[in-house]
């Protein structure tokens, strides 16, 4: 577990999410499946964003490879949450991305984590390279040092 959460300032990319009513448990707090729901819609949609995913109809696509979540306060509906990211790593086909979770105005992540997508070939589900334009809209997000 990080000795320190990550600040918001860190994360060059933030989207605001609202919980819904469905992501809290019997225990009144989000339960921990719903932080990697976040972490992929917080990728997916900068990524349609920006115009590079085509759902449909794409020929590369990101396969989810890895992901790690590390909780450090509850989160609840209905909180308004801002989730944080950047690139840590852009290798040859594969990308880690940075995610964190805050409670709208807190600065300290409330949970964090990473999720890697590897990116293949959609119809031979084969990796292939970081395509040119994928690479442009993620560079803004790379955390210095941190190309492969």
């Amino acid at each position: 577990m990080p000795a320190v959460r990550s600040r918001i300032d860190s994360f060059p990319h933030i989207l605001p999410l609202t919980t819904r009513w469905m992501d809290n448990d019997v225990y009144g707090h989000v339960n921990n499946v719903q932080y990697y729901s976040y972490f992929d819609t917080a990728v997916n949609h900068y990524l349609i964003e920006k115009g590079w995913l085509d759902i449909q109809n794409g020929g590369v696509v990101g396969l989810v490879v890895e992901t790690r979540c590390t909780y450090h306060a509850s989160v609840a509906f209905p909180d308004e949450l801002e989730v944080g990211l950047r690139v840590e790593r852009l290798g040859n086909s594969s990308v880690r991305y940075g995610i964190a979770i805050f409670r709208k105005g807190e600065t300290e992540a409330a949970a964090e984590g990473y999720f890697i997508h590897v990116y293949v070939d959609r119809k031979s589900n084969t990796p292939v390279s970081l395509p040119a334009d994928l690479r442009a809209i993620l560079e803004p997000l790379l955390v210095k040092g941190e190309q492969a």
